[in-house]
């Protein structure tokens, strides 16, 4: 195989093997926020065990903030209602990082951090029931069209 030869069509990667990645990105990083949102909202919101070395005065500060810190990750983290999309979230970052070694890095990562906007707007109107008003609907029709350009100045050159 010549080096200096152009790729030919069958070696370029599948513009919808993109798409679909791109799309799988964006929605791990952005459908998932509201949900680990929620759940962490109603862990604060239970009452929690005692936790001996938050409540003793004769434990240092610095103590109390490691175990503080701790605590609040296994409660989250034992949770299924929070590990769940966060563990979806991470996914993301892996496909990204896929993602970054084929695809144009000037391309993905603005078309999967757009996506990911779209997407945490659409997972809070199903996790949170919240209304998606007009100029939400015209600001995500602006950030669609932009990722078009996007794609468009470099298909173009």
């Amino acid at each position: 195989m010549d080096p200096d030869a152009p790729p030919q069509p069958h070696d370029w990667p599948s513009i919808w093997r993109w798409v679909l990645g791109f799309l799988i990105v964006g929605a791990c990083w952005g459908f998932t926020t509201p949900f680990m949102r929620r759940a962490a909202v109603e862990r604060d919101k239970k009452p929690q065990p005692p936790r001996p070395y938050l409540t003793d005065p004769n434990v240092s500060w610095l103590k109390k903030k490691f175990w503080g810190i701790v605590y609040a990750v296994f409660d989250l983290l034992r949770n299924p209602s929070y590990a769940v999309p966060l563990l979806l979230n991470v996914t993301g970052s892996v496909w990204f990082f896929l993602l970054i070694g084929q695809a144009e890095l000037s391309l993905t990562v603005p078309i999967t951090n757009s996506l990911a906007f779209l997407f945490t707007v659409l997972g809070e109107w199903w996790a949170e029931g919240k209304t998606i008003s007009r100029d939400t609907w015209i600001g995500m029709a602006l950030v669609l069209g932009g990722i078009a350009l996007c794609v468009q100045s470099k298909t173009a050159s």
